[in-house]
């Protein structure tokens, strides 16, 4: 199942059109993403973002329901992205005895 996870555009690095990259705010972690899908997305806004990359905007509200739901759900420690290569965790903790 593929999960995109909203985050809050905190920093943009680099507007060019095909490489565009920005920091992203995941309620307290941060994570440089491609942003050449959204390049209309704005410091303050949120995007969905799947393996890196923004792929839309979504509203404030939104954003918000999902971070309570996967906090409700103990999941978001899942979503801490690996330092070296950006990739979420192969291992989920329920796949674990």
């Amino acid at each position: 199942m593929c999960l995109g996870v909203p985050g809050r555009v905190s920093v943009w690095l680099d507007r060019d059109p095909l490489f565009a990259r920005a920091n992203i705010e995941f309620d307290g972690i941060q994570r440089e993403c491609h942003m050449a899908c959204v390049p209309e997305a704005e410091i303050g806004d949120y995007v969905i973002i799947h393996a890196g990359v923004a792929v839309c905007l979504v509203n404030q509200a939104e954003a918000r329901r999902v971070f309570d739901e996967l906090n409700r759900m103990n999941l978001l420690a899942e979503l801490e992205m690996d330092e070296s290569t950006g990739a979420a965790p192969i291992e989920s903790k329920r796949d674990k005895p």
